[in-house]
């Protein structure tokens, strides 16, 4: 009994790499075969009339797609695709990648999730990213990245230009500067000019300060120095990163009484997303009542969802049931109302961000998150997985809850795969965005593909196979014929030369008894 168990791992290790060898020649095959095809298809244009089929066939479709849709393809393309190439589209369509303060959603929901997002929860460049190329030599950055942030900061603080101060020209320049020295230096120099230059303490407080504790002393500064001016702006953002300080110092119920205050004094500023880090906070305090009553709020359609809703949502639902959920349960008796609401709760939010599944799961790498991050794309996954999964490891069963389910969103969802079902389509802009957003040494997580089973592939490579030999055959019979008595000769020739062997060992009476039989 044993020496069949320990046998057992060394057949199933010689069963997998059979599949992978298979699926690997299959590939390659395929590919091979479907050249041969074109080729066999270009040589024989002439004789098969293909350009007058492919005419009738272009007209037959045109006729079809008018009927359907009730304008021409080609019309439709050029529109659609040729006007904006040559630059004819609208300015009020044309938006950029990123909007930092006003990013309003657009009329066409697919646009607007293609923008570029500041990060809620971004960490601090001098206290945590720096840290990190200290430890690992590695740039968790990009340039990308940082330049948005630069743009960010250019026209986030500096509300008015027609009225700018010496400091503030100094600062504008500040953080248009690549070299973090160069921030630092110039940062200085506006502290030179005006004491109370309250983005010069933003900036040290984010580059130069070295651990949180510091970066908060400095932003307490810039809170005293900034409560005298009339930039809304530049008070908001250090009121929040005061409240984060508090949240990585272990401050918690201060931190999200400071978020709360901030929400109620500037409620028209919900683009900034303070609920995320708000619905972090709480959720760290297991304050599971109160994260209800914030999704009841920000969870609405009107609004632009997030991985950190859809995934927070289903969290909840999940911790419900989680803890005495098993899947050999749930395939006998069926699933309860509870955890079929945790069911469509998980498979909303991987159909949102497909992505955030692996990282919590931990089947891929978490790295440190980037400041930005394009909504349902990769860095967002990054981004949350990296403060939420601590709070799924914490609800017990919830992973394994996730770890059962995830995956039959694909089936759910139409095929295409870009048709959606509870969201519109999934924009496919988001792996290039992301490329942008992560540093190079970071393996970009793609939308998942449905998988076609080696069946099919098998059966439409064997009917591909069949119909050029009958093509073949009907077009050239002769030749085809002297081809088929060529390869059964020579598929033939191994067992022959076994015959011819076998009849010169063995005696001709063995033989001839044989045939009388």
């Amino acid at each position: 009994m044993e020496d069949a168990t320990s046998s057992n791992p060394q057949s199933l290790g010689f069963t997998d790499k059979l599949k992978s060898w298979l699926s690997w020649s299959w590939t390659y095959i395929c590919a091979v075969w479907f050249a041969m095809v074109l080729t066999m298809i270009y040589v024989l244009r002439s004789p098969l009339k293909l350009q007058d089929t492919l005419t009738s066939g272009e007209l037959i479709f045109e006729w079809w797609y008018f009927r359907k849709y009730g304008t021409s393809f080609i019309e439709q393309v050029s529109v659609s695709h040729l006007r904006p190439l040559l630059g004819g589209v609208e300015s009020s369509t044309t938006t950029g990648l990123f909007s930092s303060v006003n990013g309003e959603a657009e009329p066409r929901p697919s646009v607007s999730e293609c923008k570029v997002w500041r990060n809620p929860l971004n960490l601090f460049r001098g206290a945590e990213y720096s840290r990190y190329t200290w430890v690992t030599g590695k740039e968790p950055l990009t340039y990308y990245d940082m330049n948005l942030s630069a743009q960010d900061h250019q026209t986030f603080f500096t509300g008015d230009t027609q009225q700018l101060k010496l400091e503030d020209t100094v600062m504008q320049k500040a953080w248009r500067e690549r070299n973090p020295q160069a921030r630092i230096r110039a940062a200085y120099q506006a502290i030179e000019m005006n004491h109370e230059c309250a983005a010069a303490y933003v900036l040290l407080a984010e580059e130069e300060a070295t651990t949180i504790t510091e970066a908060e002393r400095l932003f307490k500064q810039a809170l005293r120095s900034g409560k005298s001016g009339k930039d809304i702006n530049l008070l908001v953002y250090i009121k929040r990163r005061l409240a984060m300080c508090a949240r990585k110092l272990g401050r918690i119920k201060e931190a999200v009484k400071m978020m709360r205050d901030l929400m109620k004094e500037f409620p028209l500023l919900g683009m900034l997303n303070i609920h995320e880090n708000l619905l972090e906070a709480l959720l760290e305090l297991q304050a599971y009542a109160d994260v209800q009553a914030v999704l009841a709020k920000y969870d609405d359609i009107s609004l632009p969802k997030s991985a950190t809703i859809c995934y927070t949502s289903a969290l909840l639902k999940a911790r419900a049931v989680s803890d005495k959920f098993s899947p050999e349960a749930a395939s006998r008796r069926g699933l309860s109302t509870a955890e079929m609401n945790a069911v469509e709760a998980i498979h909303r939010a991987v159909e949102f961000n497909p992505h955030v599944p692996k990282y919590l799961l931990e089947m891929k790498s978490l790295i440190l998150p980037p400041e930005h991050i394009l909504k349902r794309g990769d860095s967002e996954a990054v981004a949350y997985a990296f403060f939420h999964l601590q709070h799924w490891k914490r609800a017990e069963g919830a992973l394994n809850l996730l770890h059962c389910t995830w995956e039959g969103t694909f089936r759910i969802i139409p095929y295409p795969l870009e048709k959606g079902h509870l969201f519109y389509p999934y924009p496919g802009c988001t792996e290039t965005a992301d490329r942008e957003l992560l540093p190079s040494f970071h393996e970009v997580s793609v939308y998942p593909k449905k998988e076609l089973p080696f069946f099919i592939l098998f059966t439409a490579g064997l009917c591909s196979f069949t119909a050029m030999l009958a093509m073949l055959t009907h077009q050239f019979p002769e030749l085809m014929g002297v081809f088929a008595k060529a390869f059964f000769s020579t598929l033939f020739a191994p067992l022959g030369f076994f015959a011819d062997k076998m009849e010169s060992f063995m005696p001709s009476s063995f033989w001839h008894q044989l045939t009388r039989i």
